[in-house]
């Protein structure tokens, strides 16, 4: 066996035993299925124990990190996988599809979630001597390869939950380290460009966020447009970039998603939950919720009271 091949061999020996550690950490953390809260604010364990049906949801910034099974989320008709060889970062507020597909009672799906706090990572790029140039914008989400400082990062977090009194001190090292890697991992500049104060990027990370503060209220793009500095075009070309829609689609996307969420947790019927998001037009509502979520508004409440009763 030559040197390269023995190197490469120790790599994967290395590479599966911190997988199989991540594992043990997260199943042990995740009695059951479900998201799961731990005493770091940002982070969160999943475990899944069979796969699911596409699932609408709306992404907040976050890391997804995944130790075992595969997910994959559906943005614009554009699908991303991530698993053990792939994490996943979401720059900006999307409204998406996710989907387990790989996951066993035996072998369940088992991930972590670290949200991203854009004002954090612009103190690091200026910790770090980052700079960005202003070059354009790209889609607020991608999947990019694990590498080993990036795992090796992710333990010494997940390791510091069996040492409490460590984590005031130690966890807020351990999550800064680990997005320092992600910003000089593959496609990396994605997540700098939105953090760096005053770029394209970022403004439109700010439109989003102001969409998605006041998504019920009647949108102006003119007035959108001003209030982060950009021409009404510019926003409306430099926006779908980002987030694969127009403002106006993805304020749509948010009130449905935000009324199919009224329907299943809440029980509000169809007509209740369409004017509570701003739709006067109960057909307008019906047809533009069958065409996102695939099935009518009645169709859900009927799964909602299902399984409520079962």
């Amino acid at each position: 066996m030559n040197s390269s091949t023995s190197t490469e061999s120790i790599a994967h020996t290395s590479g599966c035993a911190a997988q199989a550690e991540l594992v043990e950490r997260i199943a042990r953390f995740t009695p059951g299925d479900g998201v799961h809260l731990t005493p770091v604010r940002q982070l969160m364990l999943i475990r899944i124990s069979s796969p699911t049906e596409c699932t609408p949801t709306v992404y907040e910034p976050r890391l997804a990190l995944v130790a075992q099974g595969s997910k994959v989320a559906t943005l614009a008709g554009e699908t991303y996988r991530y698993d053990p060889l792939n994490y996943l970062v979401v720059s900006v507020t999307l409204p998406m599809i996710g989907q387990v597909i790989e996951a066993t009672p035996e072998k369940p799906y088992l991930s972590l979630r670290l949200d991203i706090d854009p004002d954090e990572i612009a103190e690091l790029l200026i910790d770090a001597g980052q700079p960005h140039a202003d070059n354009g914008v790209d889609l607020g989400l991608y999947a990019a390869r694990v590498n080993a400082p990036l795992m090796d990062a992710v333990l010494r977090l997940m390791r510091l939950l069996d040492t409490p009194q460590d984590l005031p001190v130690l966890a807020p090292m351990a999550l800064r380290e680990i997005f320092y890697r992600v910003l000089g991992g593959d496609l990396g500049h994605r997540l700098r460009a939105l953090a760096v104060n005053d770029s394209r990027s970022s403004r439109i990370a700010k439109a989003v966020a102001i969409l998605r503060q006041s998504y019920l209220q009647p949108l102006s793009i003119d007035d959108l447009a001003q209030s982060v500095h950009m021409s009404t075009s510019s926003l409306h070309h430099q926006f779908k970039a980002v987030t694969a829609m127009s403002p106006l689609q993805f304020q749509k996307q948010l009130r449905l998603h935000e009324a199919r969420r009224l329907m299943m947790a809440n029980g509000l019927e169809a007509i209740a939950a369409a004017h509570r998001v701003g739709y006067e037009s109960p057909s307008q509502f019906s047809r533009e919720y069958k065409r996102l979520f695939g099935a009518p508004p009645r169709s859900e409440i009927g799964l909602a009271k299902a399984t409520f009763e079962n």
